[in-house]
Formats: structure tokens, C-alpha cells, sequence
């Protein structure tokens, strides 16, 4: 089964025409039989011909972006008030949503630079979506665990350590664990990207390449923005 999604601005007669056209030429080289354009589009029963088709306009189209950029500023809402209740300052909040945003930014940017250039399928679907999600799950537990340090360091150090010694220490602490579990982690996303085959490999690709963003930002993105945000930088000069 070769099931093939076109998404076009114009409707009518002469687009579906050409899409046809188009499907007929690039999917009938892989017959080791070809077929005439005729039974390649009437032929349904015996599962060698276009099965289904379906055309999403255009206007069905700007519905789904409206809806999935209101879903990420409202997860991004969601996640600022979730961290900000458990650690009692915003700042940590918008370290948080600046590493978030940094890890889509960069994975999003990987997909549209490399499309076209890598010998497997770079492509936004559903599995994308899936692959940004566990990316952003990811990188918020990794930033959770530092901040977690970071606010353990300054309950017990305010009124004797500046605020960046503070943050250094806590952030050292951290490191060992924070890159034992990602190199674990990238190591048997790697390997799935090796063997896993041609259908999951863009999927994994994703993965691997959020799980080393989601590890770096966690320390020179979420940390940074929530020090340089704070007014309690006390003999820091």
C-alpha cells in the first residue's frame, strides 16, 4: 500500500488533473509490471491500483495550523505556571520555556535545512509531532533536575555565596548525572536509528538529535536565562 498526501492552494478539475498526473508517474516505475492510467486509477479491488484519495484544502489546513499554535502557547502557559508554583519564582519559569523553545527551534530547523539532503525522509507528520513532544518532555525533566540542585544550593547557601557560585555549584553537581543519562540514552536512540528501519528512521533522527539539545540547554539555555533574569545577584560584581 503507497499512500501519498499532496497539500495544494487551488481546488478544482485541472489541479486534481495534475496531482493525478504526477502520482501516476512517480508510483508506476515501481511495478514490475506497469500499468496503463487507466486501470492505475480504476482498479481498486485488487489493491494495485490507487486505492483512496483524499485532498485537504486548504481552508481545513489553516484550521490545523490555528489549532496547533494555540496548543503550544497553551502548553508553554501551562508549563511557566507549573514551574513557577513548584519553585516559587518565575525566573525559573522562563528558563524553563527558553529551553523549550530553543530544543523545537533548533530540532524544527535541523528537519527544514537537512530536507532533501539525507538519504531518508525528513518529514512533518504526526510522527514529528511525537518526536518534538518526547524532545520537550525530555528536556523539562533534565531542567527540573538542575533547577532542583540549583534551588537546594541556595536554601542552604543564600546568605553566604553569591548567587553565580551558587549556581555554578549546583550546576557541577548535576553534571555527572545529567550526562550519564543522556549518553545512555542517545546511545540506544542511535542504535534504533541504525537498524530500526527505513519508516522510523526520520522519527529517530528527531529523538537523537533532541535528546543532545535537550542536554546542553538544560545547562547553557534554562540556567543562564533564570540567573541573568533574577535582581538577587548579591556581591556577583
Amino acid at each position: 500500500i503507497i499512500t501519498t498526501n499532496y497539500r495544494i492552494d487551488e481546488t478544482g478539475a485541472e489541479s486534481e488533473a495534475i496531482i493525478e498526473a504526477q502520482l501516476y508517474e512517480a508510483l508506476n516505475s515501481y511495478y514490475a509490471n506497469p500499468m496503463d492510467k487507466e486501470h492505475f486509477f480504476t482498479d481498486t479491488e485488487s489493491g494495485l491500483g490507487l486505492i483512496a484519495t483524499r485532498v485537504v484544502g486548504p481552508t481545513i489546513a489553516d484550521d490545523i495550523k490555528v489549532a496547533a499554535i494555540w496548543a503550544i502557547v497553551m502548553s508553554l502557559i501551562v508549563i511557566f505556571i507549573y514551574i513557577m508554583i513548584r519553585f516559587r519564582k518565575w525566573q525559573y519559569s522562563l528558563g524553563a520555556v527558553a529551553a523549550i523553545a530553543h530544543d523545537v527551534i533548533i530540532v524544527l530547523g535541523a528537519f527544514s535545512l537537512l530536507h532533501g539532503f539525507l538519504p531518508f525522509q525528513l518529514e512533518i507528520d504526526q510522527a514529528f509531532i511525537a518526536a518534538i513532544l518526547t524532545v520537550i518532555g525530555y528536556s523539562l525533566n533534565d531542567t527540573v533536575i538542575v533547577f532542583d540542585r540549583i534551588r537546594e544550593y541556595d536554601a542552604h547557601y543564600h546568605a553566604k555565596r553569591p548567587l553565580l557560585q551558587i549556581f555554578n555549584g549546583a550546576i557541577n553537581q548535576t553534571l555527572s548525572r545529567t550526562f550519564n543519562t543522556s549518553i545512555t540514552t542517545f546511545f540506544v536512540m542511535l542504535i534504533i536509528f541504525l537498524f530500526g528501519g527505513e519508516v522510523i528512521r526520520g522519527f529517530m533522527f528527531a529523538l537523537v538529535l533532541g535528546i543532545v539539545v535537550g542536554t546542553y540547554s538544560s545547562i547553557f539555555i534554562a540556567s543562564p536565562v533564570t540567573y541573568d533574569s533574577r535582581n538577587d545577584k548579591h556581591d556577583d560584581e
